[in-house]
């Protein structure tokens, strides 16, 4: 790597390969910086992208993934920054910090911040008592803790305490249900596999009333770059990734001081942002959840909208000046991908849409994920509920 980058050319080593990862190191380029795509397979999209060096580790997770990251560390001539996209990740480069920062140049809140921040419950509690706009929620830990679900008006939405046990195929991401019936049921499904349920009231209004404001945040808590930007779709719809995302500056006058507020109260340092949803019945937004140590899955579009957040933080990082932020002269939109379609309704006409894999500049990513990874994925869905559908009908015929 230090042959590759020569001694005056710090790199960005961005850990993560996937949509998310791929628009973080797109943005750093803009700025000239040397990336380095870290993953653990060469199917994700941002392993392929033109301006970056891709590198193979044996796992995101632990002890394994420290290891791997201190031999790359050392391949360099100057310490490179790094830039985290991956909840995994953000874990163990904060619980292996101390040896980690002899390689790399990164800024994350203590291990106890992180963690309370990456606990849906630690974050509920945290926002009450500093009194902070949240949906009315209770924590389960154990079955018998269903019991407090009475306590809510439904419909409800159940989500895992932690999101890592998302990752690991232990829980659904997110479960909306209408009943308090539904509910029990669900929590006792939800509660067989490792980890705590958060269950939140729903917070009435279309997916266009998510917004998130993205930040970093520097030395002794210098707001380095921040942006609000709004979802205009979610797939699936209400509980899903953003699908098709834009710039909300009017929104921005609001939630970007309640957000730096919140960090500061939480000695909240480095990347992340916070989701943010309008209650059209209380008339307030209300917070949904943080991200903390590693960029969103919509972070690209603060970059296309003339907020660079990746390359600003590189730049602290590096003690080199900020770079102004440029406006677009017409309005752009991030789109997931092509199956994602714009509601006719929402923005307006003038509307650029940017998809996130594709560029005339760098489309390989694009031919990958279009005509490798999707065509697999159907595949493999088409498969599993293949194997979905016979197997009541085997029970059938066996009784």
């Amino acid at each position: 790597m230090a042959s590759r980058y020569g001694s005056d050319q710090i790199a960005g080593v961005v850990v993560g390969a996937s949509l998310n990862g791929l628009g973080v190191a797109r943005s750093l380029t803009r700025g000239g910086v040397p990336v380095v795509a870290v993953d653990t397979t060469m199917i994700r999209a941002g392993m392929w992208c033109r301006y970056v060096r891709a590198h193979l580790v044996k796992s995101l997770v632990g002890n394994i993934f420290a290891d791997e990251m201190i031999k790359l560390g050392k391949s360099f001539n100057q310490p490179p920054v790094l830039l985290l996209t991956e909840e995994e990740a953000v874990h163990a480069v904060s619980e292996h910090r101390e040896v980690l920062s002899r390689w790399f140049r990164f800024r994350l809140p203590v291990d106890a911040t992180v963690k309370m921040l990456s606990s849906k419950a630690s974050f509920h509690d945290f926002a009450l008592k500093h009194r902070f706009p949240v949906p009315r929620s209770v924590i389960l830990e154990k079955l018998s803790d269903t019991e407090y679900l009475s306590q809510l008006r439904y419909p409800c939405i159940l989500k895992p305490d932690d999101k890592r046990n998302v990752l690991r195929g232990e829980k659904e991401r997110a479960v909306r249900v209408e009943s308090l019936a539904a509910a029990r049921a669900q929590a006792s499904v939800m509660l067989t596999t490792p980890g705590g349920v958060v269950v939140q009231e729903w917070i009435e209004g279309a997916d266009s009333n998510i917004y998130f404001t993205l930040f970093y945040r520097g030395s002794g808590g210098r707001v380095i770059s921040v942006f609000t930007g709004r979802k205009i779709l979610s797939s699936p719809p209400g509980i899903g990734n953003t699908a098709i995302c834009v710039a909300a500056p009017d929104a921005g006058k609001v939630l970007e001081p309640l957000t730096l507020s919140f960090a500061e109260q939480a000695g909240f340092e480095g990347i992340g942002s916070i989701e943010y949803k309008w209650d059209d019945n209380n008339r307030r937004f209300v917070m949904v959840e943080p991200t903390v140590g590693r960029t969103d899955w919509q972070e690209e579009i603060a970059t296309l909208c003339g907020v660079n957040i990746p390359l600003a933080a590189y730049r602290h990082e590096l003690g080199l000046s900020p770079i102004p932020g440029r406006s677009r002269p017409v309005p752009v939109a991030w789109r997931a991908t092509f199956s994602d379609r714009m509601p006719s309704r929402l923005p307006g006409e003038q509307t650029k849409i940017i998809d996130g894999y594709f560029r005339w500049n760098d489309p390989v990513p694009a031919l990958q994920f279009y005509g490798v990874v999707s065509p697999l994925r159907s595949i493999k869905q088409g498969w599993k509920a293949a194997r979905a559908f016979k197997r009541p009908q085997l029970k059938n015929i066996v009784s």
